[in-house]
């Protein structure tokens, strides 16, 4: 398999924003071991992480040309916000995870909406900055999800 994993704004600031809510974890540390996860079993893990809107959406698009399998996206705020994001989800047939770091419905109102849930597959909250590592593993070992990936 070959897995993209899309962090959106704010996601590069891991380990110093908010640790009370987001943790001391680093999006580096957290990439490493998703790379080390997939790579035992054979599988790439591409880690991405953009401030910017339209970038998200051209790595979503190029996810569809590469035939990439799968996409687990952590949109951040533009959870909440984007119409474009959701779009070019609902363009990519490949096996898509919606990743939340905190459980946004335990925090401020505006975060109980997501634009993007309606456009994925399923959606892991509130599992810390593990929830990453646990998505990627059920990805590579579960055959039920590559099949649908592919």
């Amino acid at each position: 398999m070959n897995i993209y994993v899309i962090n959106g704004p704010n996601i590069n600031l891991l380990g110093t924003r908010e640790p009370e809510i987001y943790g001391k974890e680093t999006l580096e540390s957290i990439s490493k071991k998703c790379i080390e996860i997939a790579s035992k079993d054979g599988h790439d893990v591409t880690f991405m992480q953009s401030n910017y809107e339209g970038e998200i959406v051209d790595w979503i698009q190029n996810a569809i040309t590469k035939k990439v399998d799968a996409i687990v996206i952590n949109a951040a705020a533009y959870t909440h916000t984007s119409i474009a994001i959701h779009d070019a989800l609902k363009s990519y047939s490949g096996y898509k995870v919606e990743l939340h770091i905190s459980n946004p419905h335990l925090r401020e109102t505006f975060r109980h909406i997501s634009y993007i849930s309606s456009a994925v597959d399923t959606i892991v909250a509130g599992l810390g900055t593990d929830g990453y590592s646990h998505v990627i593993e059920l990805l590579v070992r579960f055959p039920v999800l590559q099949n649908k990936a592919k």
